[in-house]
Order: structure tokens, then sequence, then C-alpha cells
């Protein structure tokens, strides 16, 4: 509940227990925004008061209703529609809780609940390719979310756990052996982690081709599958990567920080960080250790063929795989090891893994594991799951190499930004420099904030055009919203105006300034909410809905020209408290809010 509901449900225990003698929780009272259909800031169900009353639903709520009104000077007025009491709240009220927001300089941060100290991994890229639009979402949510945490009182530790090992890498590295002929980021001017997503494209295109000529030959397409000769070297040169080969680390270390110098360039643009950053090499073994030691214990089972196993159909689900009958580990070894590292390094509460929903049986199966290994903080690892993100032509595949780059869309944002923006005459007067400022921060805040807007649940379709609109629901329209608030706030400054830091309470306000001041008062509560849920979007509609209200008052009325001085300080508080809530806003969600557009 807001601060506002919980007023309302607590004067209606008072009123309950006056009325009817009867000590009723207010935790339990049932309080709504009102539908927009009605007059009213806050509705009542009445409907778990008849028994206490023994009245009809009307007559019951005329009976609080008057009773609220008659008691609390906070309430102005009220309506009883069938069962609901539609509560107006006083001008006065609202001007007293618009001071309130304005006093306040850490407005919408909050402590929600007990204060934990939580990790949340997010990006987890392989080493086999650039990041693409899928990674873009796991970014942007992980960062988001991190913000929303901390703003809300959690200690959180950023983290990012690089798939830097395995088949999918020696894939790339096997082809840049075959066909490579030395190419290097420096010889080719190809940024590392695309040269090597090439490398990892082309190994594709051989095994496919090799399966053809196998199953052409009359072999059986399954068995051409696993016995291509190209697929059949790369699993070798895992074998030698395991067992330490020097060559073959040598050329996997060079090949991997190509792509990490490509990661970093990309991280920069996209704005995102990391407080720490894991490697799956360096805790593989880790986990190794713990399934031998799940073996010794019983907890896991060994088949004929060698392979390592966990058997889950008590718990409803099947057996996993642990390790490979050559011994070499799986996905979920790493994860293992990886688990117990980051409890052992910080003292934290729980883990937040920002991952696909492809993988929510994989997180189901590590939480088991870890809590039958007997690590009670087995049940605090959580997965964030998140949807697919498509283009409007479908979906993305990294072998077949169809995927959208993160570096290509972020560049073509950008270059849409400026484009648009000249169109629109936006930029005119700027100079060079501040003009390229504003148009990246429109161009990435479009990408983000088209992305967030969305349940992190739901898949979803980018598309570019659409997210970069300056008056539909997206960034720019909100970062346009805020630098014009700014461009106010300038010229009163220029006209000497001043917004005084004392409001006249009798001022009256009309109901685009009253929903404003409402709209306001809501915002902790989407902030909290957002954070317990791990869902950015709540914020991002919210910022949105804030947005389009304040233009629709900024064009209906005059703001520097009021008729009276405090009519006019009013207006630009309640224009600042607006600014204040949407650079906030946008802050937790990672999007910059340029001051001039």
């Amino acid at each position: 509940m807001t601060h506002i509901e919980q007023f309302l449900a607590k004067a209606t225990t008072q009123a309950i227990a006056s009325l009817y003698g009867i000590q009723f929780p207010s935790e339990q009272v049932q309080v709504q925004q009102t539908r927009k259909e009605f007059n009213g800031d806050l509705t009542l169900v009445v409907f778990p008061f008849l028994k206490i009353s023994g009245k009809k639903p009307e007559d019951t709520g005329n009976e609080i209703g008057n009773y609220l009104v008659s008691n609390f000077p906070e309430l102005a007025a009220f309506e009883v529609i069938k069962g609901f009491v539609n509560v107006r709240f006083s001008r006065k009220f609202w001007m007293e809780m618009l001071h309130q927001i304005f006093s306040d300089v850490a407005y919408g941060t909050s402590i929600s609940g007990t204060p934990r100290y939580v990790m949340v991994e997010y990006s987890s890229p392989n080493t086999n390719k650039p990041l693409h639009l899928g990674h873009i979402r796991n970014n942007l949510l992980g960062f988001s979310v991190s913000r929303l945490l901390e703003a809300t009182g959690h200690r959180v530790v950023k983290s990012n756990l690089v798939n830097d090992r395995g088949i999918h890498i020696c894939k790339s590295m096997l082809a840049w052996k075959k066909w490579g002929d030395g190419r290097t980021p420096e010889s080719s001017g190809e940024k590392g982690d695309h040269l090597v997503g090439d490398f990892y494209v082309m190994f594709d295109k051989e095994y496919k081709k090799q399966i053809e000529e196998l199953v052409a030959g009359g072999m059986p397409r399954e068995e051409a599958e696993n016995k291509a000769p190209v697929l059949l070297e790369a699993q070798e040169m895992l074998r030698k990567w395991e067992a330490r080969d020097e060559e073959t680390l040598s050329l996997w270390k060079i090949m991997n920080q190509w792509v990490y110098n490509g990661f970093d360039v990309t991280y920069k643009e996209l704005g995102v960080n990391f407080d720490k950053i894991y490697h799956e090499s360096e805790t593989y073994l880790l986990g190794k250790q713990l399934i031998a030691e799940g073996l010794e214990k019983g907890v896991f089972f060994r088949k004929p063929d060698n392979s390592v196993w966990i058997d889950l159909t008590a718990e409803g689900l099947d057996q996993k795989a642990l390790l490979r009958s050559d011994g070499t580990s799986v996905y979920i070894t790493q994860d293992i090891g990886t688990a117990h590292q980051r409890f052992v390094e910080y003292p934290i509460d729980e883990i937040i893994y920002v991952v696909g929903n492809e993988q929510n049986y994989h997180f189901q199966v590590l939480s088991l594991i870890m809590q039958k290994l007997g690590f009670s903080w087995g049940k605090n690892l959580h997965h964030l799951s998140y949807g697919m993100v498509e283009l409007p032509e479908g979906k993305m595949k990294s072998r077949e190499g169809t995927v959208v780059d993160a570096d290509d869309l972020i560049a073509e944002m950008v270059e849409t930004a400026r484009l648009m923006s000249l169109e629109l005459g936006k930029l005119d007067g700027f100079s060079e420099e501040d003009s390229k400022r504003i148009y990246r921060a429109v161009g990435l805040g479009a990408l983000k904030y088209f992305i967030l807007k969305v349940d992190p649940r739901k898949n979803m379709t980018f598309d570019p055009k659409e997210s970069i609109d300056f008056n539909g629901n997206t960034g720019p329209f909100i970062q346009y919203t805020f630098a014009r608030i700014n461009s106010l706030r300038n010229k009163s400054a220029e006209q000497t105006i001043s917004s005084s830091q004392s409001l006249n309470l009798s001022i009256e306000m009309n109901d685009k300034e009253n929903d404003l001041i409402r709209n306001l008062c809501q915002f902790p509560e989407v902030v909290k909410e957002a954070a317990e849920t791990f869902n950015p979007s709540l914020v991002a509609n919210y910022i949105y809905d804030l947005s389009k209200e304040y233009n629709q008052f900024y064009h209906e009325y005059s703001i520097l020209k009021a008729e009276t001085p405090d009519l006019v300080n009013f207006r630009l508080i309640l224009s600042e408290c607006t600014g204040r809530v949407i650079s906030f806003g946008m802050y937790l969600l990672g999007i910059e809010v340029p001051e001039r557009m």
C-alpha cells in the first residue's frame, strides 16, 4: 500500500470501531485506485464489512463515508457506487503531499522489508560470438534490477559469469586454425568479438556440409551428426584444453582476449558495468570437486558409461547429467562451482540469475543440487526468467549468422535518432558536440526503454522504428518531457521567477494538477513493487503515464504566466517534482535524460 492508502485503511478501521464496535485489522482493509470513469482518488471496498454492519452494501458504504468525511479533514467528499466507496481527498491534503515530495531529495527510495545482500548475475556471454539483441535485454534487465534493489535499501553485487570454455569455444578456435590464415583484430580491422563470431559461423557451415556428405554416403543422420569429422576434431580440442595442452591453451587465451576487448566496448556503449566477473574456466574444477564429494555421499551416481548423474524423479523432475562419460564437464558443472564460490567470497543472502526462460529447468535443478549437497542457501538461488526478443522478421540464430549484433543495433539506433532529430528540427541551434551527445542519449534511450517497458516474463518483438517515435510510449517522448521541464526551469531563472520553498496551501488547484500530484504520490510504491518483483517495466510505464499527464497539463495551463505569483510558484514546484521523478525513474532504467533537446 502507498502512504495514502495506508492512511485511508487506518481511518476506515477507526470508522468500523466507532460505528460497529469491532476492531478490524487495517491490513485487511481493501483499498484500490478509483477507476477513471468514477470521481474519486481512492476506492474503499465495502463487502468485507457487511457481516459486521448487518446492512446492505450501499447503506454500509454511506455510513462509513459519512464518518470518514466528518472526522478526517483530509477527506473532502465520497460517493457510494454499489459496494464501493469512492473517496476524494481535500485539495489542501494534496498540496501538503506535494510539499513533502518537494522537500524529500531522495523521493522514490525506500526500505523494502529487511535489507538483503544480493548478487545479481547478468550478461553471461559466450566467448565465441559478439553480444546480440538477446544479450541487450539481459544486460538491461540485470542492470536495472540492480538499481531498483539499491533504491529500496538492499546491498547489491553486480556479477557476470563469462562462459569462456566448452565445445562451442573450441568450434571457433578450430575454425580459426583451419581457415583463419593468421587473421587478428589488428590485421583485419575487425572488432575482436565479431572476428571470433565469424569463425563460429564458418564452423557451423562446414559441420552441416559434412553431415550432408555422410548422409549422402548412406550414414543415418543422427549418427552423421555425431561423427562429422570437424565435430570430432572440436571434441578432441576440448579434451586437450581440459588436459592443459599448452598450444591449445595459448590459442584459447589469445582468442578470448580478442572477445573480452570487444565486449568491453559494447558494455561501455550500453552503459552497464559489473562489480565482479567470474570465468567458467576458473570455476568448473570446483564444480567437479563438489560433484566428487556428492558421489561419495551418495547424492549422485555413476552410470556404466562413467558419466555422473543426479536422480530428481522424487522431486517431479528427471535425471540430470553432471559429467560426461569422458569426464568433461557440462554447463551445470561450473554453475555448481560458481554458486559455491560466490557464497564463500561474499556474505550474500541470495543470487538472482538473469537468464532466458529456456533455462527454467536448469535453475530448478541447480537449486535442488545445492540443497542436496547440504548448502542451506541453495533455496536462495532465484531465476529471473525472461522471454525471448525477436525482430519483426522473426527469430535470430547465432550459428547461422542471422543475429542482430548489439554493436550494429546501437549504431543504427544512434543514427536513426540523429536523422529524426534533424528532420524534426530538434537540434537547431545546438553545437555539433552537444548534438552528438543528445542524439546518442536519445538513440540509446529509445533502445533501452522499448525493451524495459515490456514485462520481463513476456516474449517481445523489437521494432527500431517504433521505439524512437517522439510521440508514443517511448524513451524519446519521456526524455523530451524532462527537457521541456528543464527548459521551463531555465526560463523562470531568466525571468527572475524562482520557486519558493513554501506553498500557499489555500490555492485552489484544478483537476489536472490534482491528478498529477496523486500520480506523483504513487512513485515510491511503484519502485518498491518493481524491486520486489524484479520488473522494471512497472517503473517504465509509470514514468510514461506521468509524462503524458504532465504534457496535457503543460498544454492546457500557463505556468510562468499564471494569474498570481502563488500559482506560478505552485506550478513551478509541481513541474520540478515531476522532473525529478522522471529523472530518477529513468535512472533506475539506466537511461540518460538530456537537459536540452
